[in-house]
């Protein structure tokens, strides 16, 4: 559910309360959300404690990419000391003792993978983090991670961007080794930040503190160009009868039916239309399509201003904090 973070405007407490509702009982349980992501966590603590729904939530969070002691969302670090605060500060949020999924929410170049799975075996021996994963990551620190002595079968998930926009991980060996790896895939920003929906048609249709607006697929350049790329996934879901975002979410999840696909949904009716793509079954000529149109399509602009896909320093290099 898109409840919080980067895009304009954040739902009041009362209409998450709702979608969120309506998720757990449609069966969309598997939840994810990270402690950068504005009052997303303190929203679904909240939920939890009015509903007791807290054990029918597959519930996933994220650190490494805000600093629970200033409160800076500059701040990129997985130094031990900070992931402690994190963890703490999640739990107290969510209002759970336990999480069932904990990402490094980007990988901090300059603190070995090791070293951060080794600061939270504690917590993954008392059972207060249940299981591993890492976003945005490059396969060799996937591999490095996956090695480390009682942790590396904990690791079972890479966050990572993918969508008709972004093939990256197909082509820099990232999906080989998770697959390699028995690691799953969760895709997010599958609809292309909402960019697949067709909602947006230019820079001023987004809010002004709309965090795409410093993206440069967003950029005034770039945007009308990738436009064309819209229009053509729009004419093959109006040919097959379906939504752009289900054609697309159901592409994702045929082709790849052991990822997991998170768009942001903000309302219920979003969330319904999404969720029906799960159940649907493309024709092999609408796969091939998409296929065919992701893979042609020139899209204009990087994910982001800056490389956030990286490894991180070896651990003899390790100097401590």
């Amino acid at each position: 559910m898109g409840i919080g973070a980067a895009y304009e405007p954040i739902p009041d407490e009362a209409a998450s309360f709702e979608v969120l509702t309506y998720a757990a009982d449609r069966g969309v349980t598997f939840w994810d959300t990270a402690d950068r992501y504005g009052q997303t966590e303190a929203t679904l603590g909240r939920w939890f404690s009015k509903t007791g729904r807290r054990a029918d939530i597959f519930l996933a969070t994220k650190f490494g990419a805000f600093d629970p002691s200033t409160g800076s969302k500059s701040s990129w670090s997985s130094k031990p000391s900070l992931i402690l605060k994190a963890l703490q500060r999640s739990l107290t949020q969510l209002q759970t003792t336990y999480i069932d999924l904990y990402y490094q929410h980007r990988v901090d170049p300059n603190v070995p993978i090791e070293v951060v799975l080794e600061t939270l075996r504690p917590a993954v021996e008392a059972g207060t983090v249940r299981w591993l994963g890492l976003s945005e990551c490059d396969a060799e620190t996937l591999r490095r991670a996956k090695a480390v002595e009682g942790l590396g079968e904990k690791v079972v998930a890479v966050q990572v961007e993918f969508s008709p926009f972004s093939l990256d991980i197909e082509k820099n060996g990232l999906a080989e080794a998770a697959e390699e790896l028995g690691v799953v895939i969760v895709a997010y920003s599958p609809l292309g930040r909402g960019m697949v929906t067709g909602k947006y048609r230019s820079r001023a249709d987004l809010e002004k503190n709309d965090f795409r607006l410093t993206l440069p697929r967003w950029s005034d350049e770039n945007f009308p160009k990738n436009l064309v790329v819209v229009d053509k996934i729009h004419a093959i879901a109006e040919k097959y009868g379906q939504t752009p975002s289900q054609i697309t979410l159901a592409w994702i999840l045929s082709e790849h039916p052991a990822w997991f696909a998170i768009p942001g949904s903000r309302t219920i009716a979003r969330l319904e239309e999404n969720a029906r793509a799960a159940e649907l079954r493309l024709e092999p000529e609408a796969l091939r399509e998409i296929r065919k149109l992701s893979e042609d399509a020139d899209v204009q602009g990087d994910r982001y201003g800056a490389p956030f896909t990286q490894g991180c320093i070896p651990v003899d290099e390790w100097k401590g904090e």
